[in-house]
């Protein structure tokens, strides 16, 4: 019998036989169902809100992280609000849909890297040139890579002494509208930091900056009783284990998984294969939780992983697998076409499987 059903056969045969409720069950196996995704804009609000209500709600989803960044209308620092933005009357009607499903909020704004997107410079950096890392290297008209400058995505400079009293003010905005208890500050693919031409950083140990600037952030939000969510790509010895530049670090960031607070929640993503690394975060003594984008034999391998960690473990070590999570990298508008069929199908050709929505659908059945 293949075995991907036998240990489905064996999950159910645990559901059936247990005398606790489903809802209890479904917690006991996975803490946090999480969806990810960027902050719906003023024109689909209504039809984000009907989706949490009609989908996210029905599949049990307990968290909703929302990509927000600068798509919102801050008081504290207007001049950083992105053309399309949230006001916060409308946030504050995501919050009611969101309490009301069940649902928390977690808000995002990505701190350190993903400054930049493409030949797009994000608009901390565009309004306060001075905090960029590497101020040298310009902007292309027609982004590629590999590029000369190695860039993929600009990064903010963690010494600077002025970034964090703005970067704060707007993490501490957005976290008030939200009513959330936790904070999601990205810190993915970071490739520029401690830069050897940078007057502040440069020649500095990488994984202390990255250790330095996670722990800045995790302690600042810890003052009003938050706990700090990241990506966890960084902590991962990208040469060592054969993961890549992507899902891991060449740029010796992972050392800084020795330096950093265990009360940080480990958003540990991989979407090409499951790789079991949420295996090493836990063991390192950190609360895991394993994401998944656009496959979904690779989201439900990972969905089994994640059950059999949490069965198989240590108490100590079960407590902090924490679930799973979808992650939507494309605007709202983008995936309700799909996942409502409103996408087109070239002509001749078979519809695709492998797509954020066939996925997130495999993860969480109805």
């Amino acid at each position: 019998m293949n075995k991907n059903i036998v240990s489905l056969v064996i999950v159910l045969a645990g559901f059936l036989l247990s005398p606790a409720t489903a809802q209890e069950r479904l917690t006991d196996s996975f803490p946090v169902r999480a969806f990810s995704i960027a902050a719906p804009t003023a024109r689909n609000l209504d039809s984000f809100i009907v989706f949490i209500q009609q989908e996210l709600a029905p599949r049990k989803i307990n968290t909703l992280i929302l990509r927000v960044d600068y798509s919102y209308q801050y008081s504290s620092h207007p001049e950083l609000a992105d053309t399309a933005f949230l006001t916060r009357q409308q946030a504050k009607q995501l919050v009611a849909a969101a309490h009301g499903a069940g649902i928390s909020i977690i808000p995002q704004i990505n701190l350190l890297g993903h400054q930049s997107w493409a030949s797009r410079t994000g608009k901390l950096l565009s309004v306060y040139p001075q905090f960029d890392e590497t101020p040298w290297v310009e902007m292309p008209e027609k982004y590629a890579w590999p590029n000369k400058d190695g860039l993929y995505c600009k990064s903010y400079c963690p010494l600077h002494p002025d970034v964090h009293k703005i970067v704060f003010e707007l993490v501490d905005e957005i976290c008030d509208v939200f009513e959330s208890t936790a904070f999601h500050a990205g810190m993915d693919e970071v490739f520029y930091i401690g830069e050897a031409k940078c007057p502040r950083c440069g020649g500095l140990d990488k994984a202390e900056l990255f250790a330095g600037e996670l722990t800045k952030i995790r302690n600042h939000l810890a003052l009003k009783g938050r706990k700090l969510w990241i990506w966890g790509d960084r902590l991962i010895d990208g040469k060592t284990t054969g993961i890549g530049m992507w899902e891991g670090s060449f740029n010796n960031t992972y050392r800084a998984i020795d330096m950093i607070p265990k009360d940080v929640v480990i958003c540990d993503w991989h979407y090409e294969r499951a790789d079991k690394t949420a295996v090493y975060f836990a063991m390192k003594g950190f609360p895991v939780i394993t994401c998944s984008w656009n496959k979904p034999g690779v989201a439900k391998t990972q969905v089994q992983d994640m059950y059999q960690f949490r069965l198989t473990a240590t108490p100590v070590l079960k407590e902090r697998y924490l679930g799973v999570m979808e992650t939507i990298w494309s605007p709202v508008s983008s995936f309700f076409n799909g996942f409502y069929g409103k996408a087109p199908i070239q002509s001749g050709k078979a519809p695709e499987t492998n797509t954020p929505w066939h996925t997130f659908r495999a993860i969480f059945e109805k």
